[in-house]
């Protein structure tokens, strides 16, 4: 990955954005897509948009959301102390302890999760996880009317860690899941620039995933594509303790490629056409089977307006939900170029009913 590529996911990844407050994200993906899209715009419930090859057949929708978890404050006390609600699902061991940046009208403002020091709970409270709505967050505020100047009932905030390179080619940072689905899929729009594909191309950032796959939704009903295809990432089975997950998950590894998924949500044809792409160009590929909805923006494109041929592409990572979310940037390249190849081959007569 080159330098100015690395820096486009690493401005992704640092961008303040919770689900519902995703203005500082889009504006990085808009401005990296206006290099080289036909068309770029964000859409009135915050997905954005950028087109290739516009007028081609079949309509392809490629979808990554780049909202993340985060927190927004419900209560400012008489002290100066903020209390929170989760935006997104949160594990509460993670939360406390954390430093904040809460996005106000201002600018950032920078704090830390407070709860009460181990050595002052008593032995039963030492066994137990402190939910969030115990936590509170201090931003050095002396009282209410000073934390009032600083911020607003309703500001979101996100934990403060971003973009970090790790030895082997991997990156840690909180908001890979999924600020690396949305590098993806504007990634594979660029590259599909230059190789001449029939279809038209809708590379979109989608907003809300995290609080019900909202975006997905609403961007697919206006787009009304022929096929959808979600990158997202996956967990990651390559570490200790997953011994089971791997049963439900099966043996998932950074750095061996992009996860492609069978089952219900997803179309056969189109998931033989990603394999048969992979083998063909050898790019390396993992396979997970999901039974189920697939609890990604694949679901909400499958079942817009008539149904849609749906796929999902995803990237392996450890400790998702977490604010050192890790990946490897290869398959994030990975990714990319296999959507771009597999799409490439799509053409108006292509055939994806299933049976």
């Amino acid at each position: 990955m080159n330098k100015q590529t690395k820096q486009f996911l690493a401005d992704l990844v640092n961008s303040i954005s919770p689900s519902g407050y995703e203005a500082p994200v889009a504006k990085v993906w808009k401005t990296e897509a206006a290099t080289f899209a036909s068309k770029v715009w964000t859409d009135t419930h915050g997905n954005s948009h950028a087109i290739v090859n516009p007028g081609g057949s079949p309509r392809v929708m490629f979808a990554g959301h780049y909202d993340e978890i985060g927190f927004q404050i419900s209560y400012i006390d008489d002290k100066g102390f903020l209390w929170i609600q989760a935006l997104g699902g949160w594990d509460p061991q993670i939360a406390q302890g954390q430093r904040v940046q809460i996005m106000t009208k201002k600018g950032v403002v920078r704090g830390v999760m407070g709860k009460v020091a181990i050595h002052m709970q008593t032995p039963e409270q030492r066994k137990q996880v402190t939910e969030i709505k115990d936590l509170w967050v201090d931003i050095g505020a002396k009282d209410k009317k000073d934390a009032e100047k600083m911020v607003e009932v309703g500001d979101p905030l996100v934990v403060a860690y971003g973009f970090e390179e790790l030895a082997n080619g991997l990156a840690a940072g909180r908001a890979f899941d999924d600020r690396a689905g949305a590098f993806v899929v504007l990634e594979a729009a660029r590259q599909l620039t230059k190789l001449n594909p029939k279809a038209e191309i809708h590379a979109v950032a989608t907003v809300q995933e995290e609080i019900g796959l909202r975006g997905a939704q609403t961007a697919a009903y206006g787009i009304d594509p022929d096929i959808g295809i979600a990158v997202d990432v996956t967990f990651a089975t390559d570490h200790p303790n997953m011994d089971e997950a791997k049963k439900r998950e099966n043996l998932i590894e950074l750095g061996k490629g992009p996860v492609l998924t069978r089952g219900p949500n997803i179309n056969s044809k189109l998931f033989d056409l990603l394999v048969k792409t992979a083998k063909a160009e050898k790019i390396p590929y993992q396979v997970n089977a999901e039974p189920r909805g697939t609890g990604t923006d694949a679901n909400a494109i499958q079942l817009n307006r008539a149904g849609v041929v749906s796929g999902l592409v995803s990237i392996p990572l450890r400790y998702m939900h977490s604010p050192c979310e890790l990946i490897c940037l290869k398959d994030l390249e990975l990714c990319a170029a296999l959507l771009a190849k597999t799409v490439v081959k799509i053409t108006s007569r292509t055939n994806f009913v299933p049976f």
